[in-house]
């Protein structure tokens, strides 16, 4: 069972109005304490309340709070995780909602709220020197790997690749309709990739033909079939589900199940040494991952539930959502022509 603390400080004519809500969104718990904010300058006194929540109503708990005491000049809600507490909360205080119609949508709630998750997906979207620096050693880790056809080398620069963050990023911000967001994320994913692809063009260059042939590694990379395409998609739902549930530690298996680090550096290599041949089948490879890892992530995003407070930002998050999940699957399907031309007729 996991629980969260919603703390919430704001004037006391909101306190009747929060504690309306904790029975509304069933809280599991809901108590006060007399105490105004050191830094609280305006007359009155500013009283903190405190709601224990199952995580499955965490975000319409905090979303109701915040239409509720938005309006007072001076609150503050902070969202606490919870380790234990005693006594345990009985199964009916944390089911309540079993009692009504169960929706599907319900099945997959039960997530990190969608500020916890923006924190996330904004350090992900963002370029800085640690970004930069682990792409270019993460792209000189998967070129050793790559040309010396080893495993282990290759398996670390998946992991220590940044490349998924801003991918995912953008699926986030489509889910709740942040342009920003999107073309944020989108810049940092073009330069990712472009100063890879840079770093192993020139690597290329010097490369003996029979150093990329000879590596079975890189070849595996050149191939592609319909069995990428399952793989990519699952991985990518499997990458949302594990940040939404908290789970970070999953996040390791999917970069190494969907990496972009080997592909575009296999990319890279290929084209500076002047193979292109090889290189159609790794961009299709590459391509295939960062579609199918975006399209998924996009329809679990969805599924969990993650979407903007107000009603008109979630109109506006739906056409994006709308009109994003239409451009990926479109790409996807120029990819699986493409892949089915390659395979039975190239």
């Amino acid at each position: 069972m996991t629980l969260r603390i919603i703390e919430i400080s704001a004037p006391e004519s909101a306190q009747e109005k929060i504690k309306e809500l904790a029975e509304k969104y069933n809280a599991i718990d809901c108590w006060q304490a007399n105490r105004s904010s050191w830094l609280y300058k305006k007359e009155g006194t500013r009283l903190t309340s405190r709601i224990l929540v199952d995580v499955q109503n965490q975000q319409d708990t905090l979303d109701a709070l915040q239409r509720a005491i938005n309006t007072n000049d001076d609150w503050r809600i902070t969202l606490i995780p919870v380790e234990a507490t005693m006594p345990t909360p009985k199964p009916e205080e944390t089911n309540k909602t079993s009692q009504n119609k169960l929706k599907f949508r319900d099945i997959l709630r039960g997530s990190l709220t969608r500020e916890e998750l923006h924190s996330d997906m904004e350090q992900g979207a963002t370029i800085s020197i640690d970004f930069l620096i682990l792409v270019i050693l993460s792209s000189i880790v998967a070129g050793i790997g790559l040309i010396q056809s080893d495993v282990a080398i290759i398996i670390g620069a998946m992991v220590i690749a940044p490349l998924l963050g801003p991918n995912l990023a953008m699926a986030f911000g489509a889910a709740l309709g942040n342009t920003a967001l999107i073309i944020k994320s989108a810049r940092t994913n073009a330069l990712g990739l472009g100063l890879t692809l840079f770093i192993a063009i020139i690597a290329g260059t010097v490369l003996q033909p029979e150093t990329i042939t000879g590596s079975v590694e890189m070849m595996n990379r050149t191939n592609i079939d319909f069995a990428s395409i399952i793989l990519a998609l699952a991985s990518g739902a499997a990458a949302v589900l594990s940040l939404t549930m908290g789970i970070s530690s999953a996040l390791v298996g999917v970069m190494v199940a969907v990496a972009l680090m080997p592909p575009a550096v296999t990319l890279g290599l290929t084209l500076g040494n002047g193979q292109f041949d090889l290189a159609y089948g790794t961009f299709l490879l590459l391509a295939t991952n960062i579609v199918c890892v975006n399209l998924s992530a996009q329809v679990i995003f969805r599924l969990k539930g993650i979407r903007p407070r107000t009603w008109y930002e979630e109109k506006k998050a739906k056409q994006a959502s709308r009109i994003n999940t239409i451009v990926w699957l479109g790409l996807l399907i120029i990819l699986a022509v493409l892949i089915w031309l390659k395979t039975y007729l190239i």
